[in-house]
């Protein structure tokens, strides 16, 4: 199924610290008029401050609202039904078992028409369909960040299931070295693993990498390169099963490629058979906007999230 010619959709794409606003022209796979805007949003905050940051940032956008609204955002969250599910992730524990969808069907200008998606699942669709992984027919994605976001993709197709495919097509459900997976690649792991190196108090990620730019710090290029050879290991032998042609990489922490890509490659290649060597391991081309076309595009094909297979798009 295509998009029909001259859909605009109004999306809103939020993270823990912060939310993004656009209007995306499906016929031109672009931000109408080149423009998002940001705006921050306090992931601990209540669920009345939530709302109204999204609201605030939504008013930003200018010209006559789209006649529907996508909101890609991370889970757990009931995307079905616009409902809250977090509890102990560090983020948006006052969603838990909110109804988002009323708040923001009441409060966003022609929000009768509202579609969740997962921040994760919108980043793969819209480097599939206008980025780095365009004219590939078998993708995988991942979002480096406060988690390990994934989706794996063919012809379009998100598959919740198959050979190479985790549960419900999510990487960070897996176990590395006896823990999650996340307690070895994630914000938190990568800052914790510094502060075990050098048992001072850890910087945020962007400090680390500078640092593991330097020669005289050991500890800090250390830190990346063990916490991205072993997500590489444990990627090695799901690529393998499911035979991608590429590997896209986004998220804040993929902003530091330079520490990320040569582990990754290392950790790929040394679990999985030589065919592995073959697969375009890239970062994303458009890191800030694929999460906003990705959930317009769902929005206008699918209308509404599907089961744990998506139909062909």
């Amino acid at each position: 199924m295509s998009p029909g010619n001259g859909t605009v959709v109004s999306v809103l794409e939020v993270g823990g610290t912060h939310v993004t606003a656009a209007t995306v022209d499906i016929e031109g796979r672009s931000l109408r008029s080149g423009r998002s805007f940001r705006a921050p949003v306090d992931g601990d905050g209540s669920a009345e401050d939530i709302v109204s940051a999204l609201v605030r940032c939504a008013d930003r956008l200018a010209g006559p609202a789209a006649g529907r609204w996508a909101v890609a955002l991370p889970g757990p969250f009931d995307y079905e039904h616009g409902i809250g599910r977090y509890a102990g992730v560090g983020k948006f524990d006052a969603l838990r078992g909110f109804d988002l969808r009323a708040a923001l069907t009441a409060a966003l200008p022609g929000g009768s028409a509202i579609s969740f998606w997962n921040d994760a699942d919108a980043f793969v669709l819209g480097e599939w369909w206008a980025g780095a992984a365009r004219g590939h027919r078998s993708v995988v994605g991942i979002t480096l960040g406060t988690g390990v976001g994934s989706c794996f993709l063919r012809d379009g197709r998100m598959l919740r299931d198959g050979p190479g495919v985790p549960p419900d097509g999510r990487v960070h459900v897996l176990r590395y070295a006896g823990e999650p997976l996340e307690e070895t690649v994630s914000r938190r792991a990568l800052r914790a693993a510094y502060a075990r190196a050098t048992g001072a108090s850890p910087p945020d990620v962007r400090e680390i990498a500078r640092r593991a730019r330097q020669e005289c710090d050991r500890a800090a290029a250390d830190v990346f390169a063990e916490a991205f050879g072993a997500l590489g290991r444990v990627l090695g032998p799901l690529l393998a099963a499911f035979e991608p042609t590429v590997l896209v990489v986004g998220g804040a922490i993929a902003g530091a490629w330079d520490l990320v890509a040569d582990p990754l490659r290392a950790g790929i290649t040394g679990t999985g058979p030589a065919r592995n060597a073959r697969i375009v391991i890239t970062p994303a081309r458009q890191p800030a906007v694929a999460p906003l076309l990705g959930a317009a595009y769902l929005a206008t094909v699918c209308g509404r999230p599907l089961g744990r297979t998506e139909p062909s798009l």
